[in-house]
């Protein structure tokens, strides 16, 4: 196991899209020596720039660095990259440690710590809160879950990407976590549509009511720039419809394996499904036009 990292390790990255690619290279601008592996090869080689090293394959990154990190799509794609002869746990060395930052079930964050035990690699399931811009600033929330003394070893390289990392507990914890703060993004985006739908409907001018709404208290931090943004119809991806989508399907599914009754969270899980068949690609936030559509208001969005 790395006791310490007193010695700058070797780091390697996989998956380098729209996450991955600002963490990846902020670590790249903090001095770190670091090897990319991504299956769009061309993602991967517009880190050279920045001091990167491109690996061939999976095998090629894990049996030449010290320290894994993974930014991956789902769970699929985060098992396809650990599991298998020619995935990381066959061909890291021992005494490897793995940052998994993917938002995936707890359960497969728990599956991937056991198999890296067996392997003697460390496995920290630690999870990214927040936008695409907070990722290019190094503002990011982490989430941490697994050997708590191995998080704390890592510190150095959350704080190249981070304000702030939080160690919650055993593997599964960080994704869990994670679940339980998307719970709140989504659920509250659908709210705050709600709630501005209402307000036009009853005669609110449009301008005036996202200015006054994201001056007030109840407007979380996370959803004051997706209010400006809204407010002119902007709807470009921070975070995509798609992703939201995945994570409520997530949340949803912990919740039924617990037997936790989540009715709010049900209900925006399907406006932002009725949505997402629309414009995958757009922002979470459009839920703000479809509520708006439902409700036939004769606005700007509607134009």
């Amino acid at each position: 196991m790395i006791a310490s990292l007193t010695v700058d390790p070797k780091l390697g990255f996989i998956g380098i899209g729209s996450m991955g690619r600002p963490i990846a290279r902020r670590l790249l601008e903090s001095g770190y020596n670091l090897t990319a592996y991504n299956r769009d090869r061309s993602r991967a080689e517009a880190l050279v720039g920045y001091g990167a090293v491109i690996a061939n394959s999976i095998a090629e990154l894990a049996s030449n660095t010290d320290v894994i990190l993974s930014c991956l799509a789902n769970d699929d794609a985060v098992r396809n990259v650990y599991a298998g002869p020619e995935g990381v746990f066959a061909n890291a060395r021992p005494g490897t440690v793995v940052i998994e930052m993917s938002t995936v079930n707890p359960e497969t964050s728990r599956e991937l710590y056991k198999l890296g035990a067996a392997r003697a690699v460390s496995v920290l399931d630690v999870p990214i809160s927040g936008s695409t811009p907070a990722a290019e600033q190094g503002t990011l929330t982490l989430f941490g879950g697994g050997d708590e003394q191995i998080f704390h070893n890592t510190e150095r390289i959350f704080r190249a990407v981070a304000r702030q990392y939080f160690y919650l507990g055993p593997s599964g914890s960080g994704t869990t976590m994670k679940l339980v703060v998307n719970t709140l993004l989504g659920v509250g985006m659908q709210a705050i549509a709600e709630a501005i739908v209402l307000g036009q409907k009853a005669g609110l001018q449009r301008d005036r009511l996202f200015d006054v709404l994201s001056h007030t208290a109840v407007i979380a931090p996370a959803h004051i720039g997706k209010l400006t943004r809204a407010a002119s119809n902007d709807y470009s991806a921070q975070f995509a419809l798609r992703l939201m989508n995945k994570d409520f399907r997530l949340i949803l599914e912990t919740a039924a394996e617990m037997r936790v009754p989540m009715p709010a969270t049900a209900a925006a899980f399907q406006i932002n499904t009725a949505e997402a068949a629309n414009s995958i690609e757009e922002d979470f936030s459009a839920v703000i036009r479809r509520m708006e559509n439902l409700a036939r208001l004769k606005s700007e969005a509607k134009a």
